[in-house]
């Protein structure tokens, strides 16, 4: 079955996204054809424009896909025809670490997610009879249709069946990661004391979801002063600007260190601050998307003899399904309202929406592709 649809197309640093007309492949037995309503714009978006990220371009890209199920593969079990789906990050389900419950880091994350093909070199999209980028996460869902696999789509439990699609599409990356990094890579612990660097969709995630295990102090330090209102009206107990002296503030209100750190900020000075702020046996974990070449620089005495942790953080340690799950009933329980970080531009908008972000107008862009019903 021919599937004809519109894309953003990205070509790369300094070209705005393009719409244009595309063709999506022939469903192999694993993939599913889902209708895009709408997807939001992750950071990771932006850093593969910007050429951050060894993935090809022109592409289409996308991650944070949500719509209807049109048509399924032989061989899929997770959802079908009808169902209101979300997408998210692929993984190869053999490797030890999918097999594990771990595929945020499986072996060939790479290749099912950045390559701009399926594993076996094939193109899911054309422009034309001429291959294109795609299947970037493994759905490439800034368009108005999208292949998808069965390892990285979650049907929407009923009890999030009033939830619009468009308010639940970012659970898919940006809010998984943030509120995954607390919840679940770093297992923030009742009454610890955790810092969230950067207040963007990662970040206020983060501050969530300290606020939901009962964190305390939670602070959140940006140079924005109205995201870091907002972080304080979402969970945070403390707020700074980093412009006025943070890391000095910081040390007085946690004299003893800090139990945990969350830098979503990516510059590697601010993580070499926010690691001298841990206490004994501390946690600095990272999430932001720096540049390749970037390098820290850690006091090894430090490091070792008082127990510190520091960790990289991939989609907060999700397996997807299970977890995007739980955040859902978070949300409908009113202890995740992540939809006071959301502005909704159409498709055709994209490059206003994109703007909004990086300016910080905005915390977090959704595109809306197509009415839900």
């Amino acid at each position: 079955m021919t599937t004809l649809a519109q894309a953003a197309i990205c070509r790369g640093k300094g070209e705005p996204f393009a719409i244009e007309d595309v063709r999506l492949d022939d469903l192999r037995p694993d993939e599913l054809l889902v209708r895009i309503v709408a997807c939001g714009i992750c950071h990771t978006d932006l850093a593969v424009r910007d050429g951050q990220l060894p993935v090809p371009v022109p592409i289409v890209l996308g991650h944070e896909g949500a719509g209807i199920v049109e048509d399924v593969g032989a061989d899929v079990t997770v959802a079908k025809p009808g169902d209101r789906v979300l997408m998210s990050f692929n993984s190869c389900g053999t490797c030890p670490n999918c097999a594990s419950g771990a595929p945020t880091y499986c072996h060939d994350f790479s290749a099912h997610n950045w390559s701009g093909t399926r594993i076996d070199g094939s193109s899911t999209l054309f422009i034309g009879d001429a291959p294109l980028n795609g299947n970037f996460f493994g759905q490439s869902a800034f368009a108005t249709h999208a292949i998808a696999h069965q390892r990285n789509v979650i049907r929407v439990p009923d009890s999030a069946a009033a939830i619009p699609l468009e308010r639940l599409a970012p659970l898919g990356c940006g809010l998984m990661t943030g509120a995954g990094a607390v919840l679940r890579s770093m297992n923030v612990m009742p009454g610890q004391s955790i810092a969230v660097f950067g207040t963007g969709t990662v970040g206020i995630a983060a501050v969530m979801a300290a606020r939901i295990v009962g964190a305390d102090p939670i602070i959140a330090i940006d140079v924005n002063d109205e995201r870091l209102a907002l972080a304080k009206d979402l969970g945070a107990t403390h707020v700074f600007n980093a412009r006025s002296d943070a890391i000095e503030k910081v040390r007085q209100l946690c004299p003893a260190g800090l139990g945990y750190v969350l830098d979503t900020t990516g510059i590697n000075s601010v993580i070499e601050g926010a690691f001298a702020l841990l206490a004994p046996k501390g946690k600095l974990g990272m999430v932001g998307a720096s540049d390749p070449g970037d390098m820290l620089a850690f006091n090894e005495a430090q490091f070792m003899g008082m127990g510190r942790t520091v960790m990289g953080i991939l989609g907060g340690d999700s397996d997807i399904g299970p977890f995007v799950c739980e955040l859902i009933e978070h949300h409908v329980a009113g202890r995740f309202p992540f939809e006071r970080l959301i502005a909704y531009f159409d498709l055709a908008d994209i490059n206003d929406a994109v703007h909004a972000s990086e300016s910080g107008r905005i915390v977090k862009s959704v595109l809306r592709m197509s009415a839900e019903h």
